[in-house]
């Protein structure tokens, strides 16, 4: 037996259904969950990422959702940190940590030995310079700069590629060598579910989530943000709240908004599925088709653990 807590994941891309198997597997392994999803620490932002509901937890005890204003940034180091601290108190309770989510860097963190240098104060006359940069001329910075972070960011994604730019220039070096080590090493014993499904199957699940979360009150979630002057911040570049915010400053129809929402979904969902392939070692699972062999792996899995 381990020292270390062994540790539960389930990852996957986005609607493929993760909520769901966790409280499933939470329930049948008395387990309690920790949020993997970048988006869902934020309070405000609920219908746009998915978050699970209080009905739907089913008495299970959830962590690290609306922990932050949607005005705070949050970063994958501060992620580590407050999860593995969670971790430690679940595992003191005899409970069985499970990790639940998409963001495939943040779960990845946690679970191997990721070390970060402390990251360089940001510089306000670099910033201002590079606010009044053209989107275009922005990303041909970055990839002169640091062409592996340009390859992981989008180019219309300006915030990110500003933090990116700053990151070199105010530190000299680049993302790898500011991430000390992309771990290899285990952290944790852990068994990690990949859920994936047929394409079509979830791009069709993807379109009637998008089609759900507007019956929710997808738009009356993202207006109440936008009335609060929320602007520029790391929250609201979330897929299901830029669209919006495009669609309630003018620059699109609500049904071009909502037709980019699905696509920039899909598209979300196909990166995640190659981070996760790429980058850890995982179970991969049909939802749909393979319970019991899940239930009966981790079985096997946490006894000889």
């Amino acid at each position: 037996m381990s020292e270390k807590p062994v540790v539960l994941a389930i990852v996957g891309p986005t609607a493929v259904g993760k909520t769901a198997l966790s409280i499933e597997l939470a329930k049948t392994f008395n387990g309690e969950i920790i949020n993997g999803d970048s988006m869902q620490i934020y309070r405000e932002l609920s219908i746009g990422t998915a978050k699970i509901t209080e009905e739907e937890m089913e008495g299970v005890p959830h962590h690290l959702l609306d922990i932050k204003d949607p005005t705070e940034s949050f970063s994958v180091a501060e992620y580590q940190k407050i999860v593995r601290e969670k971790i430690e108190e679940i595992a003191a309770r005899g409970k069985l940590p499970i990790i639940v989510g998409g963001t495939g860097l943040y779960i990845q963190s946690v679970l191997y030995d990721f070390r970060f240098t402390e990251q360089p104060k940001i510089d306000a006359s670099l910033q201002k310079e590079l606010e009044k940069l053209p989107s275009d001329e922005l990303f041909n910075r970055l990839r002169k700069l640091d062409p592996e972070a340009a390859s992981e960011i989008h180019p219309n994604n300006i915030q990110r590629v500003i933090r990116a730019i700053e990151r070199v220039e105010l530190s000299g070096k680049q993302k790898k060598e500011i991430e000390q080590d992309h771990g290899q090493e285990k952290v944790y014993p852990h068994y990690i579910i990949g859920l994936t499904t047929d394409r079509e199957v979830l791009y069709e699940r993807i379109n009637k989530r998008v089609e759900l979360m507007v019956e929710k009150g997808l738009l009356e979630e993202v207006k109440k943000l936008h009335e609060q002057g929320i602007r520029g911040v790391q929250s609201i570049q979330a897929i299901g709240y830029k669209e919006i915010y495009a669609y309630l400053d003018g620059f699109l129809t609500l049904e071009e908004a909502l037709d980019n929402l699905k696509q920039n979904s899909r598209r979300y969902a196909k990166r995640q599925l190659t981070y996760f392939r790429n980058k850890m070692d995982i179970h991969w699972y049909d939802p749909f088709m393979d319970g019991k062999k899940i239930i009966k792996e981790i079985t096997d899995f946490l006894q000889d653990n």
